[in-house]
């Protein structure tokens, strides 16, 4: 097995390409080991000292460090625990995914879909391209509420990415849309 990794944007985490698919539906952000119930890849993920994060997307892994390691020092247990995962049997995780998005109700339902979709279609792809995820959770009194994941949580050019790129998207295509915020 070969696994392939690419810098992210955020210098804390790598993005690791193990060539197959890792899981069929959606993403899934572990933020801690007490979030990893599920994925026994993500448990021995964290097994792996000074890991602080794990994000799984549907062909990619990206894992987060802590700031006190360098990649030189780290990057081989992680790729051993990932390559020890996937010859194991073993599922990436024992529950389906469901859908990521907050869903919405009411007078916003057609706002919510319409926000959802270009996140869906313009956005979530090029921030999976970096090992990141970015999930709608709100749209209320016209600010848009977004969950950061993977490579995009923490990272530093994140800021510019959602007030620069996403708000102008969402401002230009859904006239109700006036601000986004993101939320942890």
């Amino acid at each position: 097995m070969f696994i392939q990794t690419e810098e992210t944007p955020n210098p804390a985490t790598l993005k690791f390409l193990p060539g197959k698919e890792v899981i069929a539906t959606g993403t899934a952000d572990y933020p801690n080991v007490e979030a990893a119930v599920d994925s026994p890849l993500a448990i021995r993920l964290f097994g792996v000292p000074n890991v602080s994060g794990v994000f799984l997307g549907a062909d990619f892994i990206t894992v987060t460090k802590s700031a006190d390691i360098d990649w030189q020092v780290l990057k081989p247990s992680v790729l051993g625990a990932i390559m020890e995962h996937f010859t194991s049997g073993e599922p990436v995780i024992n529950e389906i995914v469901g859908s990521v998005h907050a869903s919405g109700e009411g007078d916003n339902e057609n706002i919510v879909s319409q926000i959802v979709e270009l996140l869906d279609t313009r956005v979530r792809p090029a921030v999976a391209m970096d090992g990141g995820d970015i999930v709608f959770h709100g749209f209320e009194e016209g600010v848009v509420y977004l969950h950061m994941q993977g490579a995009c949580s923490g990272c530093p050019s994140s800021t510019v990415t959602l007030k620069m790129g996403i708000e102008n998207l969402l401002r230009h295509y859904v006239p109700e849309v006036q601000e986004v915020q993101a939320v942890p």
